[in-house]
């Protein structure tokens, strides 16, 4: 595992409750760095489960996780917490932006919280910049479009320079032409930049334009395949 930035074995996740519910059922996975894979499936096949238990947002039942040489297993809380605030950005399908702050105060927000107020200006602006916001720096987010609010998502999630970047639903509350926006951004950030990037989508076209895709059914990776040459 110690030549793939996220690897995965035999990994299982179990949710106690009146019914014990097996949403990982002993997934193999290994993700090369600098690759885009998208995770694909029907509700409730644990495209989502995976994501957080590979990110460590979540924890495993069985089987092993490592992350850039890393046993997740081995690493407590506040070692998880640490690694997420220094190499992971996340964006999710809802924003999780706060309404009272600005996009540059939203996105420097990270920084401040990891003790990084040096620069931590500048460096919101420039990952602002880099997703085409560098006119929006004061609005908040209920100024912004769902587009626009997305941007900010993700200039949040790269401030830090991660190396991996997590995204779940990234496009799903967004019309076609906000979401080839965004899958424009992500592209560009994994081939310019190198970012890993997992994304979880229900969209075909959008797990075209990564390089990879997994098909996920009932726990299990289905399917595993490179997508050729990428839509642009």
């Amino acid at each position: 595992m110690l030549n793939h930035i996220i690897g995965a074995k035999k990994l299982h996740k179990y949710y106690e409750g009146e019914v014990r519910v097996h949403a990982l059922r002993g997934v193999d996975l290994s993700i090369e760095k600098g690759e885009m894979v998208a995770i694909m499936g029907p509700s409730g096949c644990g495209k989502t489960t995976l994501l957080n238990c590979l990110s460590g947002l979540d924890d495993i039942s069985k089987g092993k996780v490592w992350l850039d040489g890393k046993d997740l297993n081995s690493l407590s809380d506040n070692e998880k917490t640490e690694m997420r605030a220094l190499n992971m950005g996340f964006v999710f399908q809802f924003y999780n932006l706060l309404p009272v702050l600005s996009a540059v105060e939203n996105v420097e927000l990270p920084l401040l919280l990891a003790g990084k107020n040096k620069m931590a200006r500048k460096k919101a602006e420039k990952a602002l910049d880099m997703v085409g916001l560098g006119h929006r720096y004061d609005h908040r987010p209920s100024s912004l479009s769902g587009g626009e609010r997305q941007r900010v998502t993700i200039a949040r999630a790269i401030v830090n320079e991660p190396d991996i970047i997590w995204a779940d639903e990234p496009t799903g509350d967004l019309d076609t032409k906000s979401s080839d926006k965004i899958m424009d951004i992500l592209c560009k950030l994994n081939e310019k930049n190198g970012h890993t990037m997992v994304l979880v989508t229900h969209e075909d076209r959008v797990a075209e334009r990564a390089g990879r895709t997994l098909h996920m059914e009932s726990g299990v990776i289905k399917k595993d395949h490179k997508n050729g040459d990428r839509v642009r």
